[in-house]
């Protein structure tokens, strides 16, 4: 397991990586490391390549091979994508888009060990699989909707019922690809209750959006993404100022703080 200048274990160490998607460079010597158990919200606007990143992390995309370049996970350069799912856990909306049957929270949780939308006949749920289903149902506060079939809930559910499905091989990380998109204001505030329960729990949170409400109190750290390069990194405070954020996003912004929250006005 590599180590960070400061003692601790990383989850991912990207050097000079290049990442190239239909022929175009997205990311350019892009340069990352996290350490497990800290949390970190990259923000960027549209095109800034925060897709291309999460993809990269995810092993769905690939640097350029180089020589100057360094790219590893959880101290891996290689990894079987399958195994990299139970150290790394995707909430994404774009998860559920294929689905075309109906699927209750209990059999989205219980696929996660199948890497599945849903349990189909071949799998073989086991009486440990059920338990720890049945605990991250409670640990979430989704105990009343297990039998609840997905078309019949909000999309704040789909998230949180998302999140359990991700957590059942207790990953070292959570990664969230715009985890409020479409959500009223009662799910969007319901969701992050979720979300800083898990990051109180230990699991390393990274959120990936434009919104500066998804960044919960417990995330510290945050990346500013842009055309493909880190544009700027560090504490929260000292990165989320109206002057930087205006400069990334192309326009006059102002900013203000509430209750542990960024809101851009």
């Amino acid at each position: 397991m590599p180590i960070s200048p400061t003692g601790e274990a990383l989850l991912f160490d990207f050097k000079r990586i290049n990442v190239l998607r239909d022929g175009r460079r997205v990311l350019r010597n892009f340069s990352l490391q996290l350490r497990i158990g800290e949390h970190l919200a990259i923000l960027g606007p549209n095109g800034s390549g925060k897709s291309t990143f999460i993809k990269t992390l995810t092993r769905e995309l690939y640097p350029v091979p180089h020589t100057e370049s360094h790219f590893e996970i959880l101290g891996h350069s290689l990894w079987d994508v399958s195994e990299l799912r139970r150290h790394l856990g995707l909430v994404s909306p774009d998860i559920l888009y294929p689905l075309t049957r109906t699927v209750t929270v209990r059999e989205l949780v219980l696929s996660g060990f199948f890497s599945s939308l849903g349990l189909w006949p071949h799998h073989r749920v086991t009486p440990a699989m059920e338990r720890k289903t049945k605990s991250i149902l409670r640990f979430l506060n989704i105990t009343h909707l297990a039998q609840r079939p997905l078309q019949a809930m909000s999309s704040g559910e789909h998230r949180r019922a998302l999140i359990g499905r991700a957590l059942v091989h207790d990953p070292q990380a959570l990664v969230l690809d715009e985890p409020t998109t479409s959500l009223d204001p009662k799910a969007i505030r319901e969701f992050r209750q979720t979300l800083r329960h898990v990051a109180q729990a230990g699991t390393t949170v990274i959120v990936v959006t434009h919104d500066l409400h998804d960044i919960i109190p417990e995330i510290q750290r945050v990346m500013l993404l842009k055309n493909g390069t880190i544009f700027r990194d560090g504490k929260k405070a000292a990165i989320l100022k109206p002057a930087i954020l205006s400069t990334l996003f192309k326009s006059p912004l102002q900013l203000i703080f509430r209750r542990g929250y960024y809101h851009l006005i």
